[in-house]
């Protein structure tokens, strides 16, 4: 099962302040811990919000919105996406990030199996190719 570990914005991220030198080698630890289990599958930091865009679509309309945007709350300043046997083991990591303020958000990820029920045989083949071409393109 593949879950993402959000790591939400705070007034520091989103204003451009970088990690200590310190936050910077215990997240390094972590990500060798992550990595030398074999769960971890990616995982990067994002630059703040005023570097980013909003595509926001309404019918057949697309609006672009440049950044900054409020509510740093609900924004992402990084994630891990790793791949374990259960929503617990999941939490378990993320329980282990090494943050003294912050908070992280668990969400497992859609497999093409999740649309068995409304995805035609073909269409999860197809589905099934492209993630060979990405898998295959990333090795």
């Amino acid at each position: 099962m593949r879950f993402m570990m959000i790591v939400k914005a705070s007034a520091d991220s989103e204003s451009g302040v970088l990690p200590t030198e310190e936050e910077l080698n215990d997240m390094g630890k972590f990500n060798a811990e992550l990595v030398k289990s074999g769960v971890m599958l990616a995982g990067d930091g994002l630059q703040p919000s005023s570097k980013g865009a909003r595509v926001t679509f309404s019918g057949k309309e697309a609006t672009v919105t440049d950044g900054p945007f409020t509510e740093a709350k609900e924004l992402i300043a990084g994630f891990w996406i790793i791949d374990v046997k259960s929503k617990d083991e999941a939490i378990e990591w993320a329980r282990r990030v090494p943050f003294v303020d912050g908070e992280v958000e668990v969400r497992q990820v859609f497999e093409t199996e999740d649309f068995a029920e409304v995805m035609s045989p073909e269409l999860q083949e197809a589905e099934n190719k492209l993630r060979a071409q990405v898998a295959a393109q990333n090795s």
